[in-house]
């Protein structure tokens, strides 16, 4: 099966925690700090593999965590950095935040690297808080943890040329003729469900075909196979519109040429304007096929697009039609779903609003992450230490949040399993 799209949780590493120590030396009573500061915790870093196709991996396994940082030690030695995690995708795929649609990255260029997911940073071990008036600090920061998120990969494939138009058109039996790629074909709807690839030899002037499969009525809402296969066309510099012009099966081509082409425009504005030749098709077994075929054109031509008569059962007209197809893309720019100025790595949230302070019952509560790691670095039985955490909670604004909530001196403040009474 043809896997296009999955999601998946990733977490980078995170920071290991800086070390409280003293040396210990013979003749050296009381030595001075020597915790040494944690590791970085890995990244996620995603590459292009070209020799993947599909996302089928990705079914199996959803949840990829890179590596902690270790925790630093004594004798100021730094703990070793967590290994990178890395993340093989094929060229196409979009990686986008599940929470916000966000994209992150464009993964085409074959071994192309982007971080995702950036590892926490190593806390600081206890020398690194050392001062001429504290000479023995008794606590060190833990490290800080990896980032987190659920993305969706999506994979549009790299074709040059899109085959598209209405089931059983004969878009397989052109990318039968034209390539060495045999995907199946019989005479009914929807027999192409997967994308099919196929290389079109013409020298030096080769490209990459796909035969995207039917689009109908609706497609650009979710109808029948519609937005599996509408992406897929994202990333072509070109469009061959096929149309069966012998009507055999009661279908009106112009009606059909109008229909795909709304949902295109409906689907994507940029999809609707990419150039586009048609392929009036099946006309070996079109009675009065110069009527047929000039009633056609004189309706789709003045209208800018070039209209080519092809037999895809018999060749007829085939060849010239990929030439002319070939000619156009040495004149058509690159596709790009993202800009290299939109790309970005995600980026963790703001920390200034990493907290949230409420009242509960006759407690008031402090609640985030960036508490959680300022508890986790904090010795509560030494003065200093607390100290510190007297400090970093008014630089970060907790204390002027909790007297914005009303607080007053002797009310019990909460923080994860802590409780003390709050005083100026």
């Amino acid at each position: 099966m043809f896997i296009d799209s999955a999601k998946i949780k990733i977490k980078a590493g995170n920071g290991g925690n800086g070390a409280v120590s003293f040396r210990r030396e013979k003749y050296v009573a009381k030595g001075g700090p020597d915790g040494g500061d944690g590791g970085r915790g890995g990244n996620i870093v995603f590459v292009v593999d070209p020799g993947l196709r599909t996302l089928q991996d990705f079914r199996y396994k959803r949840k990829y965590r890179a590596e902690d940082g270790q925790n630093g030690g004594k004798a100021n030695r730094t703990g070793k950095d967590g290994e990178d995690l890395v993340i093989r995708v094929p060229p196409g795929t979009l990686v986008k935040e599940e929470k916000t649609g966000r994209i992150i990255a464009d993964m085409v260029k074959p071994w192309e690297k982007v971080v995702i997911a950036k590892g926490g940073r190593g806390g600081a071990g206890n020398q690194r808080f050392a001062t001429p008036t504290r000479q023995v600090p008794n606590f060190a920061k833990p490290g800080q943890e990896g980032e987190e998120l659920s993305v969706i990969l999506e994979l549009k494939l790299l074709a040059d040329v899109g085959l598209i138009g209405f089931p059983n058109v004969g878009k397989s039996t052109i990318l039968s003729v034209v390539t060495s790629a045999a995907p199946k074909i019989a005479d009914y709807h929807f027999t192409t469900i997967t994308p099919n690839l196929g290389v079109v030899d013409l020298g030096e002037d080769s490209f990459v075909l796909a035969d995207i499969p039917g689009i109908i009525e609706g497609a650009h809402q979710g109808v029948g196979l519609g937005h599996e296969f509408l992406r897929h066309i994202e990333r072509t510099k070109l469009l061959i519109h096929v149309v069966d012009i012998s009507g055999s099966e009661g279908r009106d081509p112009l009606e059909d040429f109008e229909i795909i082409n709304k949902e295109l425009k409906e689907y994507n504005e940029p999809l609707f304007k990419r150039p586009q030749i048609v392929a009036a098709n099946k006309i070996d077994i079109t009675e009065d096929f110069e009527k047929k075929l000039t009633e056609f054109k004189n309706v789709i031509e003045p209208k800018g697009y070039k209209v080519f008569p092809i037999s895809a059962a018999t060749s007829k007209g085939v060849k010239e039609l990929m030439r002319y197809a070939a000619n156009m893309l040495k004149e058509l720019p690159e596709t790009v779903i993202v800009k290299p100025e939109e790309k970005f790595v995600y980026e963790a949230e703001n920390e200034e609003d990493d907290f949230k302070v409420y009242k509960e019952n006759d407690v008031y509560v402090v609640e985030g992450k960036w508490v959680e790691r300022l508890i986790a670095s904090v010795n509560f039985n030494d003065y200093e230490s607390l100290q510190y955490f007297q400090r970093s909670m008014k630089r970060k604004g907790i204390i002027d949040a909790l007297e914005a909530e009303g607080i007053n001196e002797g009310d019990t403040v909460r923080v994860e399993d802590i409780e003390f009474e709050y005083y100026k």
